[in-house]
C-alpha cells in the first residue's frame, strides 16, 4: 500500500506492507530514537508525535500514517540546537538508562505544547516516580515549545 507522510518536516512516500508497524518503518529510515521495547504500547520507548499527539508506534500501523505529520526526537533539534524539552532533560540529567529517554522527551514535548503558557504540575506529568524527569518538565520555560515548530524560547 502506498502512503504519503511528513517526517520531521520532510515529505516521504512509502510502499508499505499492511502489517508493518510505524516503529519498524521509522527505524528502517534510520530514525533510531524510536526504540522497540515492549511491542504492546506500554513502555513508551517508541513514542513519537503524530499530528502533535504522543503515539506509541509499536502498535500503530505504518499505513495509518498516510497524510500524517510525524515528529521524532531527531527532528526536534533545529540548526544544531536542542529543543527546550531536550535541553531541560540534559540540564537536570533526566535519564534512567537512556533507552526510553527519546520517547519520554516526545511525550514531554506533547505535554508542553498542549499546556503552553503554564508550568506543569506533578499530576499533569504523572512522573513523580522519576524525579529527574519531573525536574526536567518543571525546568522547561513557560513560554517554550517543544521545538518541532520553531526555535525554543529561553
Amino acid at each position: 500500500m502506498l502512503i504519503n507522510c511528513t517526517i520531521n518536516g520532510r515529505p516521504y512516500q512509502f510502499e508499505v506492507d499492511p502489517r508493518l508497524s510505524l516503529m519498524e518503518l521509522l527505524r528502517q529510515q534510520g530514525l533510531n530514537s524510536v526504540k522497540q521495547g515492549c511491542s504492546v504500547g506500554e513502555c513508551g520507548a517508541c513514542t513519537v508525535l503524530i499530528d502533535d499527539v504522543a503515539t506509541d508506534t509499536c502498535i500503530y500501523l505504518a499505513l495509518w500514517a498516510d497524510g500524517k505529520t510525524i515528529r521524532t526526537t531527531e527532528g526536534e533539534v533545529k540548526q544544531g540546537k536542542l529543543s527546550a524539552v531536550q535541553q531541560a532533560y540534559v540540564n537536570v540529567g533526566a535519564v534512567q538508562c537512556g533507552f526510553c529517554t527519546p520517547g519520554l522527551v516526545m511525550t514531554s514535548t506533547s505535554m508542553v505544547e498542549r499546556f503552553r503558557g503554564h508550568r506543569l504540575t506533578e499530576q499533569e506529568m504523572s512522573a513523580a516516580a522519576w524525579p529527574g524527569i519531573y525536574a526536567a518538565a518543571l525546568a522547561i520555560p513557560r513560554s517554550s515549545t517543544g521545538g518541532g515548530t520553531g526555535a525554543a524560547a529561553g
